[in-house]
């Protein structure tokens, strides 16, 4: 849905200086429902109830009609104000609240109440705090192992920048999938993700791996930026290179006139051709397509991904 630019302006203030993008139209292959299910009403009762921010609902995902009717949902913690300013993200910006001790607890409890067999917990970016949420992070983790332990669990990080030991103490608190996006190629960075640099987040699922090889990992870009094909290639090999198993590709969507525009919108049938690329490049797994986003049909990811790791170590043994 996309917001007046009064309420862009509240949302996002760093941004009300800035010229309105117009809003493209959507082709027909990205159209979705509002979403209207029974289990929706049901889901967004039980956040509220909770006091739990989702993803779903702060970033304007189009998918939410069809997650939340399934009652799946992204749990986002750490608040719901974000300490940086990135010009795709529909995400409030600004000073945000202090953290709220019993989140971990509460995202727990709306696990058991879902009855979900995996859970992704993500988050803003909290610049302000010594160790960027990351023993908050933890916390939940061990909360969640503790109500359900059977539930898988995949975490969707900021990038920890400037803070030392953070990374160490979410991997070290056993998620069954490290998740973090690289957004964009790396030419659009200072325009796309300003506070983020590319090699570190490279650098950050690179040292998952390094603390823990068993550890799945993942990343997710956007297309329709201005990246070329080449540019999109390259990040798969730079992701290879630093050994990632899943990666998404999805199109970006622009949430308001205030927001970077939409250069275009790139068909199914390359959508599916980057995804026979990312599978050649030798990703076990890889997402991609118009509506494909970073916790879209995670759980049944997450089954598909642990098949085709077993299916690889298969074949090699066979081969030796």
């Amino acid at each position: 849905m996309i917001e007046s630019a009064a309420v862009a302006k509240l949302r996002h203030p760093e941004k009300a200086h800035k010229p309105d993008n117009p809003v493209a139209r959507k082709p027909d292959w990205i159209r979705v429902k509002a979403p209207m299910s029974r289990e929706y009403q049901e889901t967004r009762a039980l956040m509220r109830q909770l006091g739990l921010a989702t993803v779903c609902e702060e970033a304007a995902c189009p998918n939410i009609g069809e997650c939340w009717k399934q009652k799946h949902a992204t749990v986002m913690i750490l608040g719901s104000v974000c300490t940086r300013a990135c010009s795709f993200c529909n995400v409030a910006t600004g000073r945000p609240d202090l953290l709220d001790p019993h989140e971990p607890a509460h995202v727990a409890e709306a696990v058991g109440k879902l009855d979900l067999h995996h859970i992704v917990v993500t988050s803003v970016d909290r610049d302000d705090l010594d160790d960027g949420g990351a023993a908050h992070f933890a916390e939940t983790i061990r909360r969640i192992r503790e109500a359900a332990p059977a539930t898988t669990i995949e975490v969707l990080t900021p990038d920890f920048l400037r803070k030392e030991g953070a990374l160490e103490t979410v991997v070290a608190a056993g998620p069954d999938v490290y998740n973090h996006n690289l957004e964009t190629v790396p030419r659009l960075y200072r325009e796309v993700r300003p506070g983020a640099r590319y090699f570190h987040s490279l650098r950050l699922l690179q040292r998952v791996k390094e603390i823990d090889p068993t550890r799945f990992t993942k990343s997710g870009i956007m297309v329709g930026l201005g990246e070329t094909r080449e540019e999109v290639a390259q990040v798969m090999d730079d992701l290879r290179s630093a050994d990632v198993d899943f990666i998404t590709i999805g199109q970006y969507l622009q949430p308001t006139p205030k927001h970077h525009a939409v250069e275009r919108f790139v068909t199914p049938a390359e959508f599916t051709e980057m995804r026979d690329m990312a599978l050649s490049k030798g990703f076990l797994l890889a997402a991609s397509s118009p509506l494909t986003r970073s916790s879209y049909h995670a759980g049944e990811d997450f089954e598909r991904l642990k098949a085709a790791r077993l299916e690889k170590l298969a074949a090699s043994g066979a081969g030796a």
